[in-house]
C-alpha cells in the first residue's frame, strides 16, 4: 500500500468516535432526549496500546453476583459459527454450549472481560471501557439471547485520576448508574443485577451492598442528579440501582419461545428449568398470582469476578466463591459480525373493554463495536449532571442543552411512583382506600418504546427519551390488575408526571373490579375520565376516546368523573361489591358505564345519590345504635316542592339536646333534606329550567351547611369511619355542587 492510499485509509473506530450519535436514541444504556439533537463532542481515536493495557488492567472492575445468578461473563467465540460468509455466534449455540460446558467443568466457564479504549481529539480525556457478555437475559420483561453490558471509566491522561463512571442499566430510558470523581486509588466494582446483568456501582464500604443515599457514614453509591419535581420522590436519586438489594421484591417470568418454555425446546438439550433464574424467584406470567408475591427473596451475594492478575481481599471475604477472569482486548471479537437468535417476547394486560394484550418482541443484542457509544462513551453518560460537568473540564465535551444542564434540572420524559391500593382503617369497612408502598417492583410500558421498563427504589418510574405527543403507558406487575392511562409529552415541559400527582396505585388481583366506560350511547364524545375513592382521593386521571376501563379496588367508594369536548364535567357514583371482583376473570361482570352524562343534571343527580347513600348508613347506624329521643323540634323539610326552594324550614334547626342519638337522627334529615334539593335541582335542569336549577342548588348547599353542623353534633353517635365517611362526601357534595353552578350546560 502506498503512503498516499494510507493517509486516505479511515479506521472505522474514528468513524463512530466522529459521528457517533446517528441513531443512539435507539442504543441500550444511552438515555437521549427524545429529540433529534446529538451532542456534538469532539472525535474519538484509538488510545495507545500500552496505555490501553496500563488502564486496562488498573481499573479492571471486580465484579459481584446474586447468589441465584446463572449466567456469568464469558467468551462468546467458542459458540460462533459461519454463516453465509460471516462469523456470528448463534443465539442456541451459546446458551446451550454455555450450560454444557458449565455442567462438564462445575464452575463458569471462559470467565473473560473484554476491553476498548479511546482518546478525545486535542484533549487529556479518555475512557476504557469493560464490556461484559453473558449467554442470556432473564428479567421478566426484557429476556432475550446474549447480554452486553458495559463500564466506562473517563480518565484525565494529565492528572491520571479517574473521572467518571458510568455502569449500563436496563434500557436507553433508565438512566445508568454512574459516579462522579472516584477515589483513585480504588478498584471498580460492579454489583450484577441477577438474571438481567444490569450493572450499578459499589464504592462504599460495604464492597457488596448498594447505597442509593449515603447515610449511616456511608457514601452514596450513585452522584445521579435527583428527582425534583414530584412530591413524594424529591431527593430520589434518578437511576436504576439494584432493587433486591435496597429491600424490593423483584420477580422474574420463565422465558417462552413459541408459546413453550424455553427450556422445553429441542434445540437447547442442555438447558433445563434448573438453569434458569431459581424458581424461588420465579412466576410463571405477572397475572398468575391473586396478590403480589411477598415472600421472594431479597438478594444474597454467591461468586465474585476479580481480574486474575490482581488480589482482591475484600471480595474473598464477602464472597462465597471467588473467580479469576482473564482480560481480553475487544479488537479480537471485531471479525464478529453479529449475535443472532429468534425473536423472544412478553405481553402486557392492557385493561380494555375487552381486555387486551400488547406483544413487545425483543431482538437479539447489537455487536458492541458497531454502536456509537464504542466510539464516543459520552453518549452513555446519561446523567444531565454529570454531563454538564465534563462539559466545564473538558472542551471535547459538548454542554448539549438536552444532555446537560436541562437534563440535570429535570427529565426529558415520563415520572410516576407505583403504590398499592388497599383498604383504609379510617373507612366504613369496604368503602374507602388508602395508598401505600409498592410490595414488588413493576414494569412499564409505553406504546411509542417495544422496550419495558422497569420501576426502581420501590415502584420508582423513570422513562426517559419519550418523544413529544400523545401516548399510552401502561403497568403490569405480578399479581396485580393492569394499569393503563393516556398521557401527552409536551415538549415545552421537561418532565411528564403520570399517574394522579406522580401516584399510580395498583390493585391485587384477587380484590380488583373493572369499571367499563363507553359513550357509544350517550349523547356526550368523553375526552376524559377520571376515579375518585372517598378516602384515597383522586387515583385515576386519563385522556379517553370515548371509552376506557379501569380497574380499581373492590373494597373502595368511589365517584366517576367524566369531562367532554366542550370541558363540561360530569359525576356517578361506583360502588363495588368487595364480596365479589368483577375484572371478568371468574364469571362476575365489570361496573358498566354506558351512558354517561356531563352538565348540571348530572352534578346533580350525583350529590343526590351520594346524599341518600350516606343517609341510608346513617340512618342503619341510628337504628343499630337502638334509640330514637327525637323530641320533634328539629324540621329540615316540610316536603314543600315550591319552584322558589323554600321548604319551610328557617335555619335555624331547633335543638340537639336529646344527646348523641338525637343529634344523629337530625343528620339523617339533613341528608334527607339534601337528595331532596339535589333531585329538584336534577329535575330543573332535565327541564331545561336554568333559574330554578340554580336556586335548587343555592338551597342544596344551604343543607349541606346544615349536614356539617349535625355531624359536628352527631360524630360521638355514629362509628368513626360512618363519620369520616360523612365528612369527605360532604366535601364531595360541595365540589360538584358548585362544578353544577359553574356549569354552562343543563
Amino acid at each position: 500500500m502506498t503512503e498516499e492510499s494510507d493517509r486516505g485509509t479511515v479506521d472505522r473506530r474514528t468513524v463512530l468516535g466522529a459521528l457517533a450519535g446517528a441513531g443512539s436514541a435507539a442504543v441500550a444504556g444511552c438515555s437521549g432526549s427524545g429529540s433529534d439533537s446529538i451532542p456534538s463532542d469532539a472525535a474519538t481515536e484509538d488510545l495507545d496500546p500500552d496505555t490501553l493495557d496500563e488502564l486496562a488492567a488498573r481499573f479492571a472492575p471486580t465484579l459481584y453476583f446474586d447468589s441465584a445468578e446463572p449466567w456469568f461473563p464469558t467468551d462468546p467465540r467458542p459458540y460462533a459459527v459461519e454463516e453465509d460468509g460471516e462469523t456470528v455466534v448463534d443465539g442456541f449455540e451459546a446458551f446451550d454450549g454455555y450450560h454444557e460446558r458449565y455442567d462438564e467443568a462445575g464452575e463458569p466457564p471462559d470467565p473473560t472481560v473484554f476491553y476498548n479504549g479511546v482518546r478525545y481529539e486535542d484533549s487529556p480525556l479518555a475512557v476504557v471501557q469493560f464490556w461484559l457478555y453473558s449467554a442470556f437475559d432473564q428479567f421478566t420483561a426484557n429476556f432475550h439471547w446474549h447480554d452486553w453490558e458495559v463500564l466506562h471509566v473517563f480518565v484525565d491522561l494529565d492528572a491520571g485520576d479517574p473521572q467518571l463512571y458510568v455502569a449500563s442499566s436496563h434500557s436507553r430510558s433508565v438512566p445508568n448508574n454512574e459516579f462522579l470523581d472516584p477515589d483513585p486509588d480504588a478498584v471498580p466494582r460492579i454489583l450484577s443485577e441477577l438474571g438481567s446483568h444490569s450493572s450499578t456501582l459499589s464504592v462504599n464500604e460495604i464492597p457488596d451492598r448498594f447505597q442509593r443515599v449515603g447515610e449511616e457514614g456511608l457514601l452514596a453509591d450513585i452522584t445521579n442528579a435527583t428527582i425534583d419535581t414530584v412530591e413524594d420522590l424529591l431527593g430520589v436519586p434518578i437511576a436504576y440501582g439494584l432493587p433486591r438489594d435496597e429491600g424490593t421484591r423483584l420477580p422474574f417470568v420463565v422465558p417462552e419461545y413459541e408459546g413453550a418454555p424455553i427450556y422445553e425446546h429441542p434445540d437447547l438439550p442442555s438447558v433445563t428449568s434448573e438453569s434458569l433464574v431459581d424458581g424461588a424467584l420465579t412466576v410463571r406470567s405477572l397475572d398468575a398470582l391473586g396478590s403480589p408475591p411477598t415472600d421472594l427473596p431479597l438478594r444474597e451475594t454467591g461468586i465474585a469476578f476479580r481480574h486474575a492478575d490482581r488480589e482482591d481481599a475484600a471480595a474473598d471475604e464477602t464472597a462465597e466463591e471467588v473467580i479469576e477472569y482473564e482480560l481480553v482486548e475487544s479488537a479480537e471479537l471485531e471479525d464478529i459480525s453479529a449475535f443472532t437468535g429468534p425473536q423472544l417476547s412478553f405481553e402486557f394486560a392492557v385493561p380494555e373493554a375487552v381486555e387486551d394484550a400488547v406483544a413487545g418482541h425483543l431482538t437479539t443484542t447489537g455487536v458492541p463495536w458497531e454502536q456509537p457509544r464504542y466510539g464516543n462513551p459520552a453518549l452513555d453518560v446519561t446523567a444531565g449532571n454529570h454531563r454538564s460537568d465534563l462539559a466545564a473540564r473538558y472542551d471535547a465535551i459538548a454542554d448539549d442543552e438536552s444532555f446537560g444542564d436541562a437534563a440535570a434540572e429535570g427529565l426529558d420524559g415520563v415520572v410516576a411512583r407505583v403504590t398499592r391500593a388497599t383498604e383504609s382503617d379510617d373507612a366504613p369497612e369496604g368503602e374507602g382506600l388508602t395508598t401505600t408502598d409498592a410490595v414488588t417492583e413493576s414494569f412499564v410500558l409505553i406504546e411509542s418504546d417495544p422496550e419495558a421498563v422497569p420501576t426502581f427504589a420501590g415502584g420508582v418510574v423513570v422513562a426517559n427519551g419519550v418523544p413529544e405527543g400523545d401516548h399510552r403507558l401502561t403497568v403490569n406487575g405480578a399479581g396485580q390488575a393492569p394499569h393503563s392511562e393516556g398521557l401527552t409529552v409536551s415538549a415545552d415541559e421537561p418532565v411528564t408526571t403520570a399517574g394522579v400527582d406522580g401516584e399510580i396505585p395498583l390493585v391485587a388481583r384477587e380484590n380488583a373490579t373493572k369499571v367499563e366506560l363507553s359513550d357509544a350511547e350517550s349523547d356526550v364524545d368523553v375526552t376524559r375520565n377520571a376515579i375518585e375513592d372517598d378516602f384515597a382521593g383522586r387515583i385515576y386521571d386519563s385522556a379517553v376516546d370515548g371509552s376506557d376501563a379501569v380497574y380499581v379496588h373492590a373494597g373502595g367508594a368511589y365517584t366517576n368523573e367524566v369531562r367532554d369536548a366542550d370541558g363540561e364535567i360530569g359525576a356517578s357514583r361506583v360502588n363495588p361489591d368487595p364480596a365479589a371482583g368483577g375484572d371478568g376473570s371468574d364469571g362476575n361482570d365489570p361496573i358498566r358505564i354506558d351512558r354517561p352524562e356531563t352538565g348540571a343534571a348530572s352534578l346533580a343527580g350525583f350529590v343526590a345519590d351520594v346524599a341518600e347513600e350516606t343517609r341510608a348508613e346513617v340512618a342503619a347506624a341510628a337504628a343499630e345504635g337502638g334509640g330514637d329521643d327525637d323530641d320533634g323540634s328539629d324540621s329540615d323539610d316540610d316536603g314543600s316542592d315550591g319552584d322558589d326552594g323554600d321548604d319551610g324550614d328557617s335555619g335555624g334547626g331547633g335543638s340537639d339536646d336529646g344527646g348523641p342519638s338525637n343529634a344523629v337522627n337530625g343528620l339523617e334529615r339533613a341528608l334527607a333534606a339534601a337528595v331532596d334539593h339535589a333531585e329538584r335541582a336534577e329535575q330543573r335542569a332535565r327541564e331545561g329550567d336554568g333559574e330554578g336549577t340554580e336556586r335548587q342548588l343555592e338551597n342544596v348547599l344551604d343543607r349541606i351547611a346544615r349536614i356539617e353542623e349535625r355531624l359536628a353534633a352527631a360524630r360521638d353517635g355514629l362509628p368513626p369511619g360512618l363519620a369520616n365517611a360523612t365528612g369527605k362526601r360532604v366535601e364531595q357534595a360541595t365540589r360538584r355542587v358548585e362544578q353544577a353552578r359553574e356549569s354552562e350546560k343543563l
